[in-house]
């Protein structure tokens, strides 16, 4: 059917080829989404295999090892991605080892 076609047709007649399209698309989605259903149980099996209720091992906690001068609070472990305070101040020519928190050794306290 051409795009001239639909311009010549009636109000009436273009609702109901709307309505044939959409009864159409409803049936071949209904199709698909039982197909996929059943992919998914065949699979559901076997990922009940792959996902138990074991726990993650406790990784120890990791205190912090670098501060920002400017804001105490900001802290970094060291892991993970750099905080944005921490960059800023390596582009202006800092080193990493400048921002260490140093702390007392234990028979100072």
């Amino acid at each position: 059917m051409e795009n001239s076609d639909l311009k010549l047709m009636a109000i009436d007649d273009l609702w109901e080829l709307h309505e044939q399209v959409t009864a159409k698309l409803a049936r071949e989605i209904a199709i698909e989404k039982a197909r996929l259903e059943e992919r998914l149980h065949k699979l559901g099996s076997a990922s009940n295999i792959i996902t138990s209720d074991r726990q993650r091992r406790p990784y120890p906690k990791v205190l912090p090892k670098y501060r920002n001068p400017k804001n105490p609070a900001e802290i970094w472990s060291g892991r993970g991605k750099q905080p944005r305070w921490l960059t800023a101040q390596l582009r202006s020519g800092k080193k990493v080892k400048d921002f260490l928190i140093r702390t007392r050794a234990p028979h100072l306290q």
